[in-house]
């Protein structure tokens, strides 16, 4: 109904509609069924019960589901319960480079792991928070590697560079206090199998 290209052949932007929290995947199916190209990155996540241990499916983006859409006809998806709004500058939604949703579906479509992490740049004020550096707070020089940062750290007032594995950093705001940050452990994501 809604998946008609432009006149140009070329399709619609993707926005980012904010939802309310745990209706991600009802939103994702709400649109689909309304004709909305929808696309709702999920990662496996272990989760303890009380008795075991349990694989769940959650979002990479907590509170969002992407949507292509022609930002002129919108108002079927703000309908779908959940919907709070689309991501944007005042009331005008701002488009995702294809790119970057192309750059998510193929990493969630790898098999590697894939969970949601803090946004991290270089220059920004971290705190160590695990490993013999605890505690200390630097600034992020540069990503190495996979999974490495350097940390440049105030010492006597000098300054030394640390490689330390990225998990071990939280980002910290501008009054210093760290930024709430959600990592839970998850599991290598694997492509669901065809028939």
């Amino acid at each position: 109904m809604f998946l008609e290209e432009r006149n140009d052949s070329t399709p619609y932007p993707w926005f980012a509609l904010r939802v309310k929290s745990r209706t991600e995947k009802v939103v994702a199916t709400i649109a689909r069924h309304k004709g909305f190209e929808e696309f709702l990155p999920l990662y496996q996540s272990r989760r303890r019960w009380s008795d075991r241990f349990k694989s769940v499916e959650l979002p990479l983006f907590p509170g969002y589901v992407f949507c292509r859409v022609n930002p002129e006809v919108r108002l079927p998806l703000l309908t779908i319960p959940g919907v709070m709004s689309f991501v944007g500058i005042g009331r005008m939604p701002v488009p995702i480079e294809d790119a970057e949703i192309a750059t998510i579906q193929a990493a969630i479509g790898s098999g590697l792991l894939a969970e949601p992490y803090p946004f991290l740049e270089v220059g920004q004020r971290v705190r160590i928070a695990e490993g013999p550096l605890s505690g200390t707070e630097g600034f992020l020089v540069e990503v190495r590697k996979q999974q490495r940062i350097a940390v440049s750290v105030s010492l006597l007032k000098r300054s030394i560079a640390v490689e330390i594995d990225r998990h071990w950093v939280r980002p910290l705001d501008a009054g210093g206090r760290e930024m709430p940050v959600q990592i839970r452990p998850a599991l290598a994501v694997h492509p669901a199998p065809t028939f």
